[in-house]
């Protein structure tokens, strides 16, 4: 008998003699159906539960997309201020997020208004939480300068509410940063129903004795809220059944973050707008096309494109004439965006990046998304086998000039280094701290470890061996200084000295060019530096509406 085959839509069966021998069924192409088991996702008898609906990353508050590329870092043209530290490297960048402006100072009193007051400094428990956030607002101050009226009104008066924020010293921006993430994750899962509709006031107004963590909610959820999160969960709540958002939901938002040095000048040269050889290679000189600072265009020709120092004692031009519009900074948006719609990427201020300065950029490790400043850390686990949340013990640091500045606040998860468990017989990776590797110092040399601390100390072999001063408080408060006397420092660089990038008002054109680098100690601040913030982004290099497929558009 021959073999008949009958064929079906979605099915197959195969006869042969009479008989059945195989059935099969077409691969399903729902995206509910498992492609690995068939199991259904997201079944309301229950199983698997995930976000098979995900497009992509939204947008977060503040942000615009940069789209990933290679490009290259550091400055091709004579160095002639012989500083060695910015030597060219080709480097690629995967693709993120950045603030369309600096951060301002009413974005910045948000904050401090916030921190006031959820941990109100009549507190004494809470007293140095809201004090270590404060920007140092005498840094307007100058010796032979009349500066009382920034020093008193900057900050705070609405004159100034759209100029970026100054005063705020490395560590503080991140804390920022990390308050950022938080309240943007808040608003978010209010939004998606997983809280309760304005749940995110009830902490400013005292209603709760408790705030919102991001990572807290996402390890131990019933910790939020001070344990208070059954009766602030919106209608995602089913059945009396708690229901809380989880990474594979897809709508928290990765970190809010200091963007990298890379990043940042990866973002200020903004290479996607010319195509120029020259412009790729290295050479574009400012944020902007052209050689010069002045627009070229009909339309504003002449017109400042960035508020620096133009000269001695010239701080804007003639007035009504040549003037940039600002003597001190300007307020944001004041001058045109680059071409990834990046405003003051040059000029205004200069801004915090996140890493710790060393001058030789090592593109032989890495020359993928580069950054010196990781410091691996892991959630501390307590004897119930579940993370350690923080509740009254809050955690201080005293910075080397007397500030005291709160490292975990109530509600958040105790981090701690990471050991041999995570590092052992690993090849990325071989201990927690990794500010120094690599960087010329003994500690990064192949037989460091047959030489012993004292050895290295007394033949001064460390290449960074800065000054070790201990700063620290004692039972009463009181600052107790201990400075480091020794005539044989050579070098003020150390782990906690960060980059900073880009010209600010006070610079000389010099200092506009995206590749200039310079650095300052972590915990200082100055009335010419502020910062804003990036995020990674997760998922494709590209936004999805613009992906194709071998040529075809993406469905």
């Amino acid at each position: 008998m021959k073999k008949q085959f009958i064929k079906v839509v979605l099915s197959c069966t195969v006869l042969v003699a009479g008989f059945t021998v195989t059935s099969c069924k077409k691969s399903s192409s729902s995206k509910n159906v498992s492609r690995a088991t068939g199991w259904k996702i997201n079944a309301k008898e229950g199983g698997f539960q995930y976000n098979s609906d995900f497009k992509e990353q939204e947008t977060a508050p503040g942000l615009v997309f940069i789209e990933g590329g290679t490009f290259t870092k550091g400055k091709v043209q004579d160095d002639v201020m012989h500083d060695w530290n910015n030597t060219p490297t080709q480097q690629h960048v995967q693709s993120f997020y950045m603030d369309e402006t600096e951060v301002t100072n009413v974005m910045y009193l948000e904050y401090l208004d916030y921190l006031k007051s959820v941990y109100p400094p009549e507190n004494p428990k809470y007293a140095n939480i809201y004090k270590g956030a404060l920007p140092d607002t005498l840094v307007w101050r100058n010796r032979l300068g009349f500066n009382e009226t920034m020093t008193n009104n900057y900050l705070r008066h609405p004159a100034y509410a759209e100029y970026p924020v100054v005063g705020v010293n490395w560590v503080q921006a991140t804390q920022f940063a990390e308050w950022r993430t938080d309240r943007v994750n808040e608003a978010v899962l209010e939004r998606e129903g997983f809280l309760a509709k304005d749940a995110k006031y009830q902490a400013v107004t005292g209603e709760v004795a408790g705030t919102f963590n991001t990572e807290a909610y996402l390890n131990r959820p019933e910790s939020v809220y001070n344990g208070q999160i059954d009766s602030l969960q919106g209608n995602k709540k089913k059945d009396s059944v708690s229901t809380f958002a989880k990474r594979s939901s897809g709508i928290i938002s990765p970190e809010y973050r200091l963007p990298t040095e890379t990043e940042w000048e990866y973002a200020a040269a903004a290479l996607q707008g010319s195509r120029e050889y020259n412009n790729y290679r290295g050479r574009k000189k400012y944020p902007w096309e052209g050689e010069y600072t002045r627009n070229g265009q009909r339309v504003g020709r002449g017109d400042q494109l960035a508020n620096f120092k133009q000269g001695k004692g010239d701080y804007g031009g003639i007035a009504g004439w040549s003037d940039d519009g600002a003597d001190i900074t300007a307020e944001v948006k004041s001058y045109k965006p680059n071409d990834l719609g990046l405003y003051d990427m040059a000029g205004n201020v200069a801004e915090w990046v996140a890493d710790v300065y060393r001058p030789i950029v090592d593109d032989e490790i890495s020359d993928f998304n580069y950054y010196r400043g990781n410091i691996y850390s892991k959630t501390a686990i307590g004897e119930d086998g579940k993370v350690k949340i923080l509740r009254d013990s809050i955690v201080f640091d005293t910075l080397p000039n007397g500030k005291v500045v709160a490292v975990n606040l109530p509600g958040e998860i105790l981090m701690v280094p990471v050991d041999e468990e995570e590092t052992y017989l690993r090849t990325n990776f071989s201990q927690s701290d990794n500010r120094g590797y690599r960087d010329g110092d003994p500690g990064s040399t192949r037989f460091f470890d047959r030489f012993s601390e004292e050895e290295d100390e007394a033949n001064q072999r460390k290449m960074y061996d800065s000054p070790k001063h201990k700063v620290e408080r004692d039972s009463a408060g009181n600052i107790v200084r201990g400075y480091d006397t020794s005539n044989e420092r050579t070098t003020l660089i150390n782990d906690e000295v960060r980059v900073y990038k880009g010209g600010s008002w006070r610079d000389r054109a010099y200092w506009l060019d995206p590749a200039q680098r310079r650095f300052l100690p972590q915990y200082m601040a100055t009335d010419y530096i502020g910062f804003r913030c990036a995020m990674s982004r997760v998922g494709s290099k590209s936004k999805t509406k613009n992906k194709t497929v071998r040529g075809k558009k993406a469905k």
